[in-house]
């Protein structure tokens, strides 16, 4: 079943916050990882439709998500008060959250400084560096990609990104070439592309140098599950994640796939976020 999609834009202290629904249910909330927006979770909203009223976003700074004034650099705060606006707009919640990546920190504010409006974060490969027994190399590469971003350009700091962190610039390997892409994927690849220089100029390094309120989500309410791809075992972000999951004393949970499962696997990556929203 193709379910219906509602978007719209709400006001949000100094910014704009465009959004989509799909569905009918509990409220489901997906914040995407860095410089990507609503779009890149379509396939999964329609997927979860049946049994949840999904909303995917555009975090803002991105895409249709507007500053109202000239850019700000990325303050966790901020986009976590973002979310919590977005759920009592939607409701009050609390909500299911499940954030990807730089998506997962977002979350994790969102949980840690507005716990009344979330019932379970699924937090996957959060890029939670400051937790590392050792942060320094890890800090080191992300001011590399910001330089490289200032004296290279946006494709060689995003191919630098890239490669440090075992993920594929070409997307999955079956993806189709740009020419076979249809029509809203090639408007979403445009979108996304043009988010990469806020990111890489505000957004990477506030990101990676913030710290989850560790005590607070600890306390168990709300519930936090740390999600990590079977296939990212060795990688930066897996150690990142391990090392969230052992300051909050649970164990992480496998999910299909790696950094990017929810596209390379979507329906065995479906599967496991719904086992982890079920009571």
């Amino acid at each position: 079943m193709n379910f219906p999609v509602r978007s719209e834009t709400i006001k949000v202290p100094g910014a704009s916050l465009y959004y989509e629904a799909r569905g009918q249910g509990p409220l489901l909330l997906i914040i995407p990882r860095g410089p990507q927006d609503a779009g890149l979770f379509a396939d999964m909203a329609q997927r979860l439709a049946h049994r949840y009223r999904v909303v995917t976003y555009d975090p803002r700074g991105n895409s249709r998500s507007t500053f109202d004034g000239d850019q700000q650099p990325l303050d966790l705060d901020v986009l976590g008060d973002d979310a919590a606006h977005l759920i009592a707009w939607l409701g009050g919640g609390p909500a299911h959250v499940f954030g990807t990546s730089g998506g997962a920190q977002i979350g994790l504010n969102l949980a840690a400084r507005h716990p009344d409006r979330v019932a379970t974060l699924v937090a996957h490969e959060p890029p939670t560096v400051m937790l590392l027994d050792d942060p320094s190399e890890a800090l080191a590469g992300n001011r590399s990609i910001v330089e490289t971003f200032h004296r290279d350009g946006v494709e060689a700091a995003m191919g630098l990104f890239f490669s440090m962190n075992g993920l594929d610039m070409d997307g999955p390997p079956d993806a189709p070439p740009p020419e076979e892409m249809p029509p809203e994927a090639v408007e979403a690849f445009a979108r996304i592309s043009s988010n990469f220089p806020y990111w890489l100029a505000h957004g990477i390094a506030g990101l990676s140098r913030y710290t989850p309120e560790i005590e607070v989500l600890a306390a168990g309410r709300p519930r936090v599950v740390v999600a990590l791809g079977e296939r990212s075992l060795g990688q930066p972000i897996y150690a990142m994640g391990t090392a969230l999951a052992a300051r909050l004393g649970i164990d992480p949970t496998p999910f299909p796939g790696d950094h990017v499962g929810y596209e390379t696997d979507p329906e065995a990556f479906v599967a496991a976020l719904e086992r982890q929203l079920t009571p």
